[in-house]
């Protein structure tokens, strides 16, 4: 005798190619009971990281300044100091010709009139309180600049109209802190934040301290001579 036919299976297919799961791991189902795809929208989260860290506010001024080819600057709301790169044959103050107005700025060599740096003040500064002095920093011979602002409610965006500018919203003077910057930059930034409060109270700077105790040591060292005409350069 034929047996009879099989009857027909209600029950769903199995998968010819089933997708192995690890023991703890969890799989969501559709309402066809087949795994969810969800490797779109792991890369949706990814794509969603990666554009949150370029939203991260980035490049925060260093000192509430910048640096550029031919100069450092720092500034706080009242002061700005530039530390401009001088070339090599600047040494003294006497190469040098300096024009401030309360507008402008214009650096000439002496003797040949060669253009060491010039241009406007994105700002107006107080002339009669401002100064200069030719020092050395970060190894390099440099003509410092000590500005006073006029606008002393205003952040500058550079230091001359022109040249590369800041995001002064980035400036964040309350949370900036001396251990965030590297070895030499702080070096620089705590010894022009020196500098800025001895201008400000008439007291020497660090490098006339330092000519003022090397001249000490060589009067110790030379008691026979007569310094009372000695001036300190």
């Amino acid at each position: 005798p034929k047996s009879a036919p099989k009857s027909a299976s209600n029950a769903p297919e199995e998968s010819s190619d089933p997708t192995p799961i690890g023991d703890n791991e969890v799989v969501e189902l559709d309402d066809n009971l087949q795994p969810i795809d969800k490797s779109g929208t792991k890369e949706a989260w990814v794509e969603e990281e990666k554009k949150e860290e370029a939203d991260e506010p980035k490049d925060i001024p260093i000192g509430n300044g910048g640096r550029t080819d031919r100069y450092l600057w720092t500034q706080t709301l009242k002061e700005v100091t530039v530390h401009v790169w001088l070339p090599e044959n600047v040494t003294r103050a006497k190469d040098v010709t300096v024009t401030m107005t309360p507008k402008s700025l214009k650096v000439l060599t002496k003797e040949r009139k060669d253009n060491i740096i010039s241009g406007d003040w994105p700002e107006k500064i107080i002339t009669d309180d401002s100064t200069w002095v030719i020092d050395e920093v970060e190894g390099k011979t440099s003509l410092t600049l000590y500005l006073l602002k006029q606008n002393q409610m205003a952040w500058w965006k550079c230091v001359l109209n022109g040249d590369p500018e800041i995001n002064t919203q980035k400036i964040q003077p309350e949370n900036s802190k001396l251990s965030d910057l590297d070895g030499s930059t702080r070096t620089t930034v705590e010894k022009m934040m020196f500098d800025q409060n001895q201008k400000r109270m008439g007291k020497p700077t660090s490098d006339e301290m330092k000519k003022q105790d090397m001249l000490k040591k060589f009067m110790e060292q030379h008691p026979e001579m007569d310094f009372s005409n000695a001036k300190i350069m």
